[in-house]
């Protein structure tokens, strides 16, 4: 395969990052502090805190982000246009609240200058719980140990805990340590430390404000807690935060407590002996909202810490630990033998854990709540890669993420009516509904995310059979989406009496390729939505009339749309290139000439970064898979040798500049047989965030990309579909893999897949006996479980040279030739310029085309 898709069976510094199959450990200090701050994030999908040290030093992005809570600013467009997006939306870095500065004999700590004994931090996924251990040798020669701990808790959804436990082992000194809360948005700490860095020259960055974002509303203190509140600038939003401490300790302490409108303080101060232990507890509470006054949150904040002082910090922890393990009950995917892989597998499945489990009903954006990076903008990414998995393993976080898309449903309608089209069009970046993608021909222009939520809703309602859900909700989602591909498409009518329904102006995932017509991915997708909207409509009105009216009235629907629904469907034009024998991505894509990637430098990746779009969009060049990702997700429409030739001819042209796509490209390369390059997919996909291999993990954990590391490894290597709620199987045990095993939730019952080389075994842990099929075999799996026998794990390809095109050098249907090439200039005064000239002679003779000519 290329050697893009190369990626060492374990990329990580395991001198800096140990393995351990239940944590993230970090043995020493140092490393990019960007990067440990997103992979030591603590968060439980409305909360989210970024893993910077505990006194606050040093740090790249200091980073504590609330689900959904953002401010709007005017986006100037150098030229605008009709439709064009007017508000941009980012979210907010509210107060930080991490920060215990700890001082000895009135020298500060700061870990990455310190003389330390030992160090260790780790993250650990069953506790939910970042501890550090350190031994601190002051300038003075006197010892201390520091333990510290931050939970950020699932089962109180605006609480965070913290501790600080001090033992001085040698020696005597005076001790201070000063908790706070830090407005960083608008200022800094006392050291000039400000918020998160932004850099615009890269569009996965973040906007920086040029206004005072959070407006103070109040702050009150009383001996043991601190309370401020904030209202964003132009947004309206409101926030209030409060802290609670606790003191543990036979020593005399003493306590001062302030506050200001950016910054509380509570310094704890003590003289400590040899043998002498401290410990003090920190409970914060963070409470949101878009409209409500700061008194009612400053209320909620004391009702949360409340709880705390009544419950006891205990209780919270031991709450976290048993959440985690329902939580891994359901989730956890194994593969004995493999440590380094099981643990990225652990902490990408963690991450998904942190992005959704407690977004309730609020959106789960591309970087969780780890980072600000893409401006913590929503996108398609949480429907096709990290629905799924929620579908089949926490189906409640499911239906809540649906939900977010039911509650944007009516600035949908809105944006569809701006856009001159029926039915809803949903945003393709977004946090409060509104169209925030300020570059409509990679943005707006991406209608597919329409088919990819109705995707997310069907297969939602097949997986779990929550029909409540689905008929009033569910439907009128697939009804408004289906409104749009009809209304957007148009029929062509053909020389020889037939016509195709075809879509035009439209982008595919791939943004290396834009505004195009028939892109094969969107049609793909839209025909399903089309296709699944009438059928959900006749069965809404079969199974409750009632229902059915209620939405006739609601969205004024004829009762010949789903017919027409089903024709437009039935007509759709999904092209095959005879010649090439694949399916072209779009209707001029194979016009174009190939970018030569295999001599395109590493420095000049990703070409978004080092190239005008208009340069990209002139070659056959992907950004990510595209027709690939087709292949995966409607996998029974196309053949084994269909899905084989396509990916053949679109792998060696996918740059992999997407964290999207190498997953997607290891589903369907283990399908048709190439295993080797499944793997390396992969790993590249598994590791994507603890080796950093885009560059950017420092702007937060990919969150997708997680998602789609589950979805490699159970519909990749697992071989598991599902169509119309029936489960099937067509196993893909890699050869260093002696077994994978993982459980998966269907319409309530819990069964786990074990699969090894010669067979394939099932064991319902909880709910009813259910069917799937293995390889065509129906399989009822009961408690006693069930067995099947593997002859094989699938064809196994002997892996091609796919550096080169497999098109390079083909005739297309006007005789001119495909050809490839970098479109790099030279550089410099002084280099040469070339200027070929092709010999036309030869093909002219050969009668290839009209005019002989050649690219």
């Amino acid at each position: 395969m290329s050697p893009r898709t190369s990626v060492v069976a374990d990329p990580v510094d395991r001198q800096h990052l140990p393995v351990d199959e239940w944590r993230l450990v970090e043995s020493r200090t140092g490393g990019d502090l960007g990067l440990l701050e997103t992979l030591f994030a603590t968060a439980n999908g409305y909360l989210g805190m970024r893993g910077t040290p505990e006194e606050g030093r040093e740090a790249v992005d200091h980073g504590t982000f609330i689900d959904g809570f953002h401010e709007t600013w005017q986006i100037n467009h150098a030229e605008s246009a009709f439709g064009f997006a007017k508000t941009g939306q980012t979210i907010v870095n509210v107060p930080d609240a991490t920060v215990m500065k700890l001082y000895v004999d009135d020298e500060p700590l700061i870990v990455g200058e310190a003389d330390l004994e030992s160090y260790e931090r780790a993250l650990d996924f069953r506790e939910g719980v970042l501890r550090r251990d350190l031994i601190w040798r002051t300038p003075a020669g006197k010892r201390i140990r520091v333990r510290t701990s931050r939970m950020v808790s699932f089962t109180s959804r605006h609480l965070a805990q913290m501790t600080m436990e001090l033992e001085m082992l040698s020696g005597s000194a005076p001790i201070a340590i000063s908790s706070q809360i830090i407005n960083r948005q608008d200022g800094g700490d006392d050291f000039g430390g400000h918020g998160a860095h932004t850099d615009k020259a890269d569009p996965r960055r973040t906007t920086a404000f040029r206004h005072r974002v959070l407006e103070p509303s109040g702050n009150v203190h009383s001996e043991r807690r601190m309370l401020l509140g904030w209202r964003t600038a132009t947004s309206d939003m409101s926030l209030a935060v409060g802290a609670e401490h606790q003191v543990d300790s036979e020593l005399e302490v003493e306590q001062l407590i302030d506050t200001t409108d950016d910054q509380g303080k509570h310094v704890f101060r003590a003289q400590m002996i040899e043998g002498s232990s401290l410990r003090i507890t920190k409970a914060v509470a963070y409470h949101s909202s878009s409209h409500l006054p700061i008194r009612e949150l400053f209320d909620r904040c004391r009702r949360t810490l409340d709880r705390v002082r009544s419950h006891g910090f205990e209780q919270y922890e031991r709450e976290q630990r048993e959440y985690l393990e329902d939580f891994w009950m359901r989730t956890d995917v194994q593969i004995p033998g493999n440590p380094a892989e099981q643990q990225a597998i652990r902490w990408c499945l963690f991450q998904l854990a942190q992005a959704a489990a407690r977004a309730d009903g609020d959106g789960i954006g591309a970087k969780g709540v780890t980072g600000s990076g893409y401006e913590g903008h929503y996108f398609w990414d949480t429907d096709v890669y990290v629905v799924p998995f929620l579908t089949f393993t926490s189906p409640q976080w499911a239906r809540n993420a649906l939900r977010f898309r039911v509650s944007l449903l009516e600035k949908a309608r809105e944006r569809a009516r701006e856009l001159n089209q029926r039915g809803a069009l949903f945003p393709w970046r977004t946090i409060n509904g509104d169209e925030a993608s300020a570059y409509y021909a990679a943005g707006t222009a991406q209608y597919h995310i329409d088919a990819d939520i109705a995707y997310s809703f069907a297969q939602y309602a097949d997986v779990t059979g929550d029909l409540d859900f689905h008929d009033r909700c569910g439907v009128e989602v697939l009804a408004e989406t289906a409104r749009l591909w009809a209304d957007l498409g148009f029929w062509r009518e053909h020389g020889d009496g037939t016509a195709s329904f075809q879509i035009h102006g439209v982008t595919g995932p791939d943004e290396y390729t834009t505004v195009v017509n028939n892109n094969m991915f969107t049609n793909v997708m839209a025909r399903h939505n089309l296709r699944r909207a009438a059928q959900a409509v006749r069965e809404l009105a079969e199974r409750s009339p009632e229902e059915h009216a209620r939405l006739v009235a609601q969205i004024d629907l004829h009762e010949d749309e789903p017919a027409f629904w089903e024709a437009c469907a039935e007509g759709m034009k999904v092209a095959t290139d005879e010649g090439l024998g694949i399916h072209p991505q779009d209707d001029s894509f194979l016009e174009k000439e190939v970018w030569d990637l295999s001599s395109t430098p590493p420095e000049s990746m990703p070409l978004l970064l080092h190239f005008h779009p208009l340069v990209i969009y002139r070659f056959q060049v992907l950004k990510q898979a595209d027709v690939v990702l087709a292949l995966f997700l409607r996998g029974s429409e196309f053949t084994l040798e269909q899905k084989r030739a396509d990916f053949e001819y679109y792998d060696p042209i996918t740059t992999g500049d997407s964290s999207l796509s190498a997953v997607v490209q290891s589903i369907i390369a283990a399908e048709v047989g190439y295993q080797r390059a499944a793997l390396d997919y992969f790993r590249t996909g598994l590791f994507v965030d603890l080796a950093d291999l885009h560059g950017n993990t420092s702007n937060g954990v990919h969150i997708a990309s997680a998602g789609g590391v589950w979805n490699a490894l159970v519909h990749g290597f697992g071989g598991m579909r599902q169509e119309g709620g029936r489960i099937s199987f067509d196993p893909r045990l890699p050869e260093a893999w002696p077994e994978l095993t993982f459980p998966l939730t269907v319409r309530g019952s819990r069964f786990r897949t074990r699969l090894v080389r010669d067979r394939i075994e099932f064991t319902l842990e909880e709910g009813e006996e259910i069917e799937v099929s293995v390889r065509g075999a129906l399989v009822a799996v009961t408690a006693e479980g069930a067995s099947v026998e593997l002859s094989d794990q699938g064809p196994c390809l002997t892996d091609l040279d796919l550096s080169e095109p497999v098109g390079l050098g083909e005739v297309r249907s006007d005789g001119s030739i495909i050809a490839s090439f970098v479109p790099n200039a030279p550089h410099g005064p002084d280099s040469p310029w070339e200027f070929p000239v092709p010999d036309a002679s030869a093909e002219a003779s050969e009668g290839s085309g009209a005019d002989g000519s050649e690219a």
